[in-house]
């Protein structure tokens, strides 16, 4: 999950920005990038909306809001956690972009409180009741089983 936010997210809004600057319409990229959004939004939708364990949103949800601490304390080591050298892969130098403009603007924080909202509930914790255990046939008095 955080992979998929850090990554398909960072990389995505990169995209998006890149490609709504090289033309009025958009282009292939900026319809690509839209779509890498969608696809983020999509998990992130089905993690929190979904009864899967309150794990899958709770680290992320630290990750988002420690880092968006660091960033409230002090901005030069938050940023510098990115990596930007250029022996990374550009593809992750891209993803790091993004990162730091949603890190920057505060959608980190958006998200990583909207992520732990599921954890504070107690049905997601309590485990989930199956009913055939529950349901067995009574055997009749005089038989084996």
């Amino acid at each position: 999950m955080t992979a998929a936010l850090l990554g398909g997210g960072g990389w995505a809004v990169q995209q998006a920005m890149a490609g709504s600057q090289g033309s009025p319409a958009g282009g292939q990229q900026l319809w690509i990038a839209l779509g890498a959004m969608a696809a983020v939004g999509l998990v992130v939708g089905l993690v929190v909306a979904g009864r899967i364990s309150p794990v899958a949103t709770f680290i992320p949800s630290m990750v988002l809001l420690a880092w968006t601490v660091v960033y409230a304390l002090d901005v030069n080591r938050a940023l510098s956690l990115l990596p930007d050298e250029p022996s990374v892969n550009q593809l992750v130098r891209e993803a790091a972009a993004g990162d730091k403009t949603l890190l920057t603007s505060g959608v980190f924080a958006l998200l990583g409180v909207a992520m732990f909202i599921p954890v504070l509930m107690p049905s997601r914790w309590s485990r989930r009741h199956d009913e055939e255990d529950e349901d067995y046939e009574q055997a009749p008095e005089g038989s084996y089983y």
